[in-house]
């Protein structure tokens, strides 16, 4: 079990929306060190973080925020990209793009900041999901994050025996700047962060943070019209 008070943690993508509000509820339950990355530190405003410039999908970028952070023993893989190509109009670079933030970004920070978690006695990682890991309306980006909540499965089986548990989000709409123009209900970041690091100290597997993701997970073991109606039609 993970105890957020008293902890070192980095959140990736840390200046806003999720990340931001993740940063926030990591101090107010008593972490002692929050590191929030940007692409440029100058956006992070949480008078108490610490600002680290990291570009997940660079590996030098990576290398030189893990050599920064030693002292890290939770670790929140929130930094995503939403392109939504479609598979069959966009380029396939645009797919890549999507790919090289969503799904190999946060293996590059898992694979360079577990043995920085593993020196510190153990800890925690956490990657943010969504609720299009299981549905695929959206794209490569429905592809990337279900590439990266299967890469959590595995992680979580890999990492154990290290003493490392490993937790993934799930969330439909959040308030934030990528959802702007999307008009249905959603979710605060705030809730979202609160949910998500009970589930840290908790222990759990998955934190589904809103109704939207509690449905679709319960209908994944329909048949796939359940989930995709215009099948049906």
């Amino acid at each position: 079990m993970t105890t957020i008070e008293g902890s070192v943690a980095l959140v990736t993508g840390g200046s806003r929306g999720i990340g931001r509000a993740l940063v926030a509820a990591l101090y107010e339950r008593g972490a002692k060190k929050v590191y929030a990355t940007a692409r440029d530190p100058r956006t992070v405003t949480h008078p108490e973080a610490v600002p680290l410039a990291l570009e997940v999908g660079d590996p030098a970028s990576v290398a030189a925020a893990a050599e920064q952070a030693q002292d890290v023993t939770l670790l929140i893989n929130n930094a995503g990209a939403s392109v939504n190509a479609n598979f069959l109009d966009s380029s396939v670079d645009e797919v890549r793009r999507e790919f090289e933030t969503n799904f190999y970004g946060p293996l590059l920070v898992t694979r360079a900041f577990v043995p920085v978690i593993e020196r510190n006695g153990g800890g925690h990682i956490l990657n943010v999901h969504s609720v299009l890991s299981w549905l695929g309306i959206a794209g490569s980006y429905s592809a990337s994050k279900a590439a990266l909540w299967s890469q959590t499965n595995s992680l979580r089986l890999d990492l154990k025996p290290r003493g490392i548990e490993v937790t993934g989000l799930h969330v439909g709409f959040v308030d934030t700047d990528m959802t702007a123009n999307i008009n249905e209900p959603k979710s605060t970041p705030e809730s979202v962060a609160a949910q998500a690091l009970d589930g840290i100290e908790a222990g759990a597997y998955e934190v589904l943070a809103d109704d939207v993701s509690r449905q679709v997970k319960a209908g994944l073991a329909a048949d796939v019209a359940a989930l995709y109606p215009q099948l049906a039609a």
